[in-house]
């Protein structure tokens, strides 16, 4: 009998689709509107998500910097996701024990919008070499890559991942 995984990671397909198998190696807690948490696999409504979130690092120290990536993995549905990734929010320079506001915005953030399906948004923190070292910004949304954004920045694998899902309000639904 094969061994079950319980690693919501694995089982949201978010380490596969949008990252390589890693070890967590600091705490990252991602708030919306000051008091909705995000927890792997939670459903969130597009219209609790439209103001940028606070994301926290509690770790590393002052003279530590990490990156904040937010990704839509599932463009523009999840069963042809074509468009796979579509990146939402970019924050780098971010010091360690504190949060994405003392960071420097290079994406602003970009609220969710799914269409069709149930979509995963997926908070990824990596541990930058030394501040200023991000570099390469993508030119568009569409078509992002966090493996290749993470190569390219030599930020490695990630120290830190959350997600939400999301799917279309529809008009009772708002209610």
């Amino acid at each position: 009998m094969a061994k079950q995984c319980s690693d919501p990671l694995v089982v949201g397909r978010v380490i596969g689709d949008v990252i390589d198998a890693f070890s967590p190696s600091v705490k990252m807690t991602v708030t919306f509107n000051s008091n909705k948490q995000v927890y792997n696999g939670h459903e969130f409504f597009p219209s609790a998500v439209t103001n940028k979130p606070k994301a926290d690092v509690h770790g590393g120290d002052m003279r530590s910097f990490f990156t904040l990536v937010m990704t839509d993995p599932d463009v523009p549905g999840p069963s042809d996701p074509y468009l796979r990734e579509h990146v939402h929010w970019i924050v780098t320079d971010i010091p360690g024990t504190t949060d994405a506001t003392f960071g420097r915005e290079v994406l602003t953030y970009e609220m969710p919008r799914p269409n069709i399906g149930i979509h995963r948004f997926v908070f990824l923190l990596f541990k930058q070499k030394r501040r200023q070292s991000v570099i390469s910004t993508p030119s568009s949304r569409d078509h992002f890559n966090t493996k290749k954004f993470a190569q390219e920045n030599e930020l490695g694998l990630p120290v830190a991942a959350v997600y939400f899902n999301a799917q279309r309000e529809t008009a009772a639904r708002k209610r």
